[in-house]
């Protein structure tokens, strides 16, 4: 059985629900932010980032989001085309373009303390959003060409791939965060993106996570501030 460490409305949640449509049996362990439990020794020995989410495994702790979802697909398949079929290039050059510059980016525009001083940083979101709002419309125009190589949940009744939930989590954070912000982004930009997120959310392994996490009945399409069972999502 994986252990899963997690905090509420973290990025651990990209690889809950992965792990649920992949019918994997786990253990979910609290990781309390608000105690800073990221950073206790047992942790760090886990993850020396202090970073969240780690996935134990019989090999031994993996982390980063994106190769946690990459080495599931490849153990287990099923959310992403095998390696050597056709597609898998072009479906890992998205995945990682979240990974790796979307998802990036949105930490900058949450946590812009870390980036730019004080002065600074109100230049440094009006930037950040924009560069943002670039690359959703990006992602948008994929899914509106029906370009199931990327987006699986461009058909209805099609089971999501690790692009879809990774992207869905990525736009819910948009519409929350920062807390002390300004509300900088609406999701309805983005008409096919926002259409995915909703036939996401109807998945059980979303309806799961939702529940567990605390993070109410239309996650994807139209969040709410986590109200989590246990735990802290900062």
């Amino acid at each position: 059985m994986y252990v899963l460490h997690y905090a509420p409305d973290n990025a651990s949640g990209i690889v809950r629900v992965a792990l649920e449509e992949l019918g994997l049996p786990y253990r979910a362990a609290l990781v309390d932010r608000a105690a800073r439990a990221q950073h206790a020794p047992a942790y760090r020995a886990l993850n020396p980032l202090g970073q969240i989410p780690v996935l134990e495994t019989a090999e031994g702790p993996i982390f980063e989001t994106g190769a946690i979802l990459l080495w599931l697909s490849e153990v287990h398949g099923g959310l992403a085309p095998a390696p050597g079929a056709p597609g898998r290039g072009r479906y890992l050059t998205w995945l990682f373009f979240l990974s790796n510059t979307v998802h990036a980016d949105l930490l900058r525009l949450f946590y812009p303390q870390r980036y730019v001083a004080p002065a600074e940083i109100g230049g440094h979101h009006a930037r950040m959003a924009d560069r943002i709002a670039g690359h959703f419309g990006q992602l948008d125009r994929i899914a509106a060409a029906g370009d199931g190589a990327v987006f699986r949940l461009v058909a209805e009744d099609a089971a999501p791939g690790l692009i879809d939930i990774y992207a869905g989590f990525l736009m819910r954070w948009s519409v929350l965060y920062p807390y002390d912000g300004p509300r900088w982004f609406e999701a309805v930009r983005f008409p096919h993106l926002h259409a995915m997120a909703r036939r996401l959310e109807r998945r059980p392994s979303a309806l799961a996570v939702a529940k567990a996490e605390g993070l109410g009945p239309t996650p994807f399409s139209a969040p709410r501030l986590p109200e989590p069972p246990e735990g802290s999502a900062t």
